[in-house]
């Protein structure tokens, strides 16, 4: 099972201050921003197991390829402070858990996910392979609330 890199809508940027971020990138790149959320995200993570992380999140209004800048609590796969910068590709998914599970067999490490493999990963995982490329999978079925996010609603 093979992901469609043809599905990636967004490139993850990690970033030390949201609305700096927001301000040093909107004008220069033409975009605007959805409305900034914020959050305890609820992970599963290996050696770790369930956890919650706080992150303060936006994407670029503007597509198909969206920017998402993320703000972590510090420590966590999000923490912009230390190595800001461009940190994954997001990619639409209609089997977030068996996309998950090939891409292991092939030699990934999954660095975060949604929920634990027992529970097939929830709506999303961080895969990587020994290269270093970070992929998002992130499950097709919430692609309308995004869309709605993007087109000035909330994010629900």
């Amino acid at each position: 099972m093979r992901v469609d890199y043809g599905r990636c809508y967004h490139q993850g940027i990690r970033v030390p201050n949201l609305e700096a971020a927001m301000a040093d990138m909107g004008d220069a790149l033409g975009v605007t921003w959805c409305e900034p959320q914020q959050s305890e995200q609820q992970v599963w993570l290996p050696g770790v197991g369930e956890s919650r992380i706080p992150l303060r999140f936006t994407y670029s209004a503007q597509g198909p390829q969206h920017i998402e800048l993320l703000e972590g609590a510090p420590g966590s796969i999000w923490d912009g402070r230390e190595a800001p910068g461009l940190h994954h590709v997001g990619v639409w998914s209609d089997d977030v858990g068996g996309q998950t599970r090939a891409l292991e067999a092939r030699g990934w490490t999954v660095l975060m996910a949604q929920a634990s493999p027992e529970r097939n990963y929830g709506a999303f995982t961080y895969v990587q392979p020994p290269s270093g490329l970070i992929v998002e999978l992130v499950w097709s079925a919430i692609e309308p609330m995004f869309a709605r996010w993007f087109a000035g609603g909330p994010l629900a």
